[in-house]
């Protein structure tokens, strides 16, 4: 795995954007200079983030979001040598 996140990524298993892998290593995203967890997608080309809306949600029972737009900057909090499972852990 590479140790540069992806263009754009979410949260929701149900937007094509979703890849579960890269969310188990946690992504760190700030935004305008300010460090956010409450973003649900982001995109670092277009220059938005997705944040959810307090605790409101919407009549199938997702979050309410709102679209905010400037810079976006992604990371991960943990390396891929990090996720790399060991094999002889059990013995």
């Amino acid at each position: 795995m590479s140790d540069t996140p992806p263009d754009r990524l979410s949260v929701n298993p149900k937007s094509p954007f979703f890849q579960r892998e890269l969310l188990e290593r946690g992504i760190g995203i700030r935004f305008k200079g300010v460090e956010r967890r409450d973003v649900e997608e982001y995109c670092i080309s277009e220059g938005w983030i997705r944040a959810a809306l307090g605790k409101k949600m919407d009549r199938k029972g997702q979050p309410l979001t709102i679209k905010l737009t400037g810079p976006v900057e992604a990371w991960f909090e943990r390396s891929a040598e990090e996720e790399a499972p060991a094999d002889d852990a059990e013995g």
